[in-house]
């Protein structure tokens, strides 16, 4: 899977750069969603426009957390915005992560069913943030079928954790092989699973590509870190290189690598910040030749 660059020439030397428009939650504090993502995929070399569903001053892991999720009707309103600049024209990779509630999945739905009807080449990335494995679900059940119903059928890859595509899938999610079935229940052309197990290995993970053509497996050591928001970089790291052309599967492999180099300078206390900014210019340069 590969889109083509979006980039064009405006004049003179200058070139437009590939579009990445990324739904998804923005904290005041710290490196969950937008928060997570903007910054490497805007390092990797696409423009990127935020659009947040929620406004936060942090990640809920810490003792207090103030703001709100953002009501739908007014996400709804910032996108019908983006079309009204004709940004959907413009638009290589539409990135979605955290909704926090059901209405606002079926406000992206509409979006993403409106930029597909002007612009055939747009690839839809979906992170179907529901929960984790260590968590449970901390999306409630209208918001799960939301994903199931109406944003994955839409995606032309999605990025879950083993826990969210076991969920999605009813399939138990036990190692890579059950990432391929999992995709044949959904009919998802691409699925991209983090956190999946390796059963003859455990103290590896496996990150898990399957398409149509075949499944790709990329392992790295189980690590004693557990930040929040290592999701969101990695599918923002991901969307940026479907928007500069690279096929998919190049693509994981990298963004895996520059996770990687995110967890390798985090702290070992619970919930630490991974630190994104310090190390922007190896977690982009990660994987690369």
């Amino acid at each position: 899977m590969s889109s083509a660059s979006n980039a064009e020439v405006t004049g003179g030397n200058a070139r437009r750069l590939p579009l990445v428009i990324s739904i998804q939650s923005q904290v005041a504090f710290g490196h969950v969603g937008n928060s997570a993502a903007a910054l490497p995929m805007r390092a990797c070399g696409v423009d990127v426009v935020e659009v947040p569903t929620t406004l936060l001053s942090n990640h809920p892991h810490y003792p207090t957390m103030r703001g709100c999720i953002l009501d739908a009707d007014l996400v709804a309103d910032i996108l019908t915005g983006l079309l009204e600049r004709d940004l959907g024209t413009r638009a290589a990779v539409i990135l979605s992560g955290f909704m926090g509630q059901a209405e606002t999945a079926s406000a992206v739905a509409g979006f993403v069913r409106q930029v597909r009807a002007v612009n055939p080449r747009l690839v839809y990335a979906c992170d179907p943030v529901m929960g984790d494995s260590d968590l449970g679900h901390f999306a409630n059940a209208p918001l799960r079928e939301a994903f199931r119903d109406e944003l994955v059928p839409l995606a032309d890859v999605i990025l879950p954790n083993a826990f969210e595509l076991q969920t999605l899938s009813g399939i138990q999610v036990t190692g890579p092989d059950a990432v391929s079935e999992a995709r044949a229940v959904l009919d998802c052309p691409a699925v991209v699973a983090t956190s999946v197990p390796v059963p003859s290995r455990p103290t590896r993970l496996a990150t898990v590509t399957t398409t149509a053509r075949g499944c790709a497996s990329v392992e790295v050591d189980r690590l004693p870190v557990r930040p929040a928001g290592t999701g969101d970089l990695f599918a923002g790291l991901v969307a940026a290189r479907i928007a500069l052309g690279t096929e998919l599967e190049a693509a994981v492999a990298r963004a895996v690598a520059g996770v990687g180099v995110a967890l390798s300078r985090t702290g070992t206390e619970p919930w630490a910040e991974m630190p994104i900014t310090a190390a922007l210019d190896a977690i982009v340069a990660a994987g690369g030749d």
